[in-house]
Parts: C-alpha cells; sequence; structure tokens
C-alpha cells in the first residue's frame, strides 16, 4: 500500500466508493426513520397524529425501497446474494483499515518539485 495519501493514485475508484458509502449511510438513517416512525405510532393517541405519522412511515417506508432498490442496482447491495455481501462487506473493512493506517501527517509535508510552479506565483506570492 501506497502511504502516500496526497499521491493521486490512492484516488483511483474513490468517487465510487464514496457514492456506495454515502447510499449505505442514507439507507441506514431511512431505515431507523421508519423505525422511529413505528414506535412513535404505537405510542400516539391522537387521530390526527396518528395519520400524520401514518403518512410519514409510507413516506420513508417508499424512501427505503427507492433507496435499496437504487443500490442492488448498482451492485452496492447484496440482499438475496449473501456471499456476495460479505465479500463486499470485507473490501469495505479492508479499504477502513487502509485508511486507518495511513500517515495522515507525516513529518515531511514539502511537495518541492512535484510542480512547475508554486500555485499562486502569478500573482507575486512566491515569497512567502
Amino acid at each position: 500500500m501506497n502511504n502516500d495519501y496526497l499521491d493521486p493514485i490512492n484516488a483511483l475508484n474513490m468517487p465510487e466508493m464514496a457514492d456506495m458509502t454515502f447510499a449505505m449511510d442514507f439507507l441506514i438513517r431511512a431505515k431507523e426513520g421508519v423505525r422511529n416512525t413505528a414506535i412513535a405510532l404505537t405510542e400516539t393517541a391522537s387521530p390526527e397524529a396518528r395519520a400524520l405519522l401514518k403518512n410519514n412511515l409510507h413516506q420513508g417506508l417508499a424512501l427505503h425501497q427507492e433507496i435499496s432498490n437504487l443500490m442492488i442496482n448498482k451492485k452496492w447491495f447484496h440482499p438475496y446474494e449473501l456471499s456476495e455481501q460479505y465479500q463486499l462487506d470485507q473490501l469495505s473493512a479492508k479499504n477502513t483499515v487502509m485508511i486507518g493506517q495511513m500517515n495522515l501527517f507525516p513529518d515531511d509535508t514539502s511537495r518541492k518539485g512535484m510542480f512547475d510552479r508554486t500555485p499562486d506565483e502569478h500573482i507575486g506570492g512566491s515569497k512567502v
């Protein structure tokens, strides 16, 4: 593994991994919303509040289904094929460990020689 987090090669496939992570987080939040709304519904006595919560519950279920379908179509989620989902989870865990082992605060952060000029050289800021 390349421990240089500034090296562009480490950004390979990063947008796809980020999208998958965001979608999974969104799916979990939608599921939590459905669960919390269902709990609130069982503890509400007012007919008006119950009607409002039922509507919110249906919307939450629809949102959860929409996110699930998106993730299944993108091959980010395999709810019916546990071996494939397990492999995906193992890859995610491996990437998490690799990111955790990266030296995010190296002693030498100088990037001299990597670029043809300093970013603010055109405005006379190279003396900073």
